[in-house]
């Protein structure tokens, strides 16, 4: 049992985004990540996040996809403005330069993009981490586990603003038992990889149930 649980209302509230949509989505395929601007050992961190939390969701790893290469791109940086620079990158991402223009002039220090298929399951994702003070803080193997978790499901854009996927135990930063069992349950095949409908928080609830 875990020791926070959900309620259904809760589950549904992490994919309704701001505008008030419901949108649930999983990966359809299987994830292959790349990591830019990092070193070997931080390299290796952040692969580590993508083995556990790919494994708890009983998910798949792939060395590459066969329509993209690598499906899930993880960008280090320290200035939004490097994106410009990265080859064929605004091919992948429509209008870099206008989005690259908001960030800088939201002093963001992170975005996330997702890309869909035709059965609306996530297909790719592209994450950007521009390392401010506030980012460089916090350590590798937390900032890695906190991004993939993010990766891992289309939350809403609000989901974890007032509090992080992420808790300590002990000395240990580890991922919240309720959202480690909610990940589970979005990735039971009975679930459709992506609805827009409100119920699903409650079959997610009840999936819930049986991952416990």
């Amino acid at each position: 049992m875990t020791d926070t649980t959900l309620t259904s209302d809760a589950i549904e509230a992490l994919f309704t985004r701001s505008t008030g949509e419901f949108v649930f989505a999983r990966w359809g395929r299987p994830i292959a990540p790349i990591v830019f601007g990092v070193e070997d050992q931080t390299l290796s961190v952040v692969k580590g996040a993508f083995e556990a939390v790919v494994r708890l969701a009983g998910h798949e790893l792939g060395e590459t996809d066969p329509e993209l290469g690598s499906n899930c791109m993880v960008f280090f940086f320290r200035d939004w403005a490097e994106l410009l620079d990265v080859p064929d990158l605004d091919r992948l991402i429509p209008d870099l330069t206008d989005l690259v223009g908001r960030l800088q002039g939201a002093d963001a220090n992170q975005y996330r993009v997702f890309r869909f298929d035709d059965a609306g399951a996530i297909k790719a994702a592209f994450v950007f981490l521009r390392m401010d003070d506030s980012l460089s803080a916090v350590p590798a193997e937390t900032l890695a586990l906190s991004q993939v978790v993010q990766t891992i499901l289309l939350w809403s854009d609000t989901a974890f603003r007032q509090q992080s996927p992420l808790a300590v135990a002990g000395n240990a930063t580890i991922l919240r038992p309720d959202i480690a069992d909610l990940i589970r349950a979005a990735y039971d095949p009975v679930l459709p990889c992506m609805s827009q409908d409100s119920s699903t928080a409650l079959r997610l609830f009840a999936r819930m149930g049986n991952v416990q």
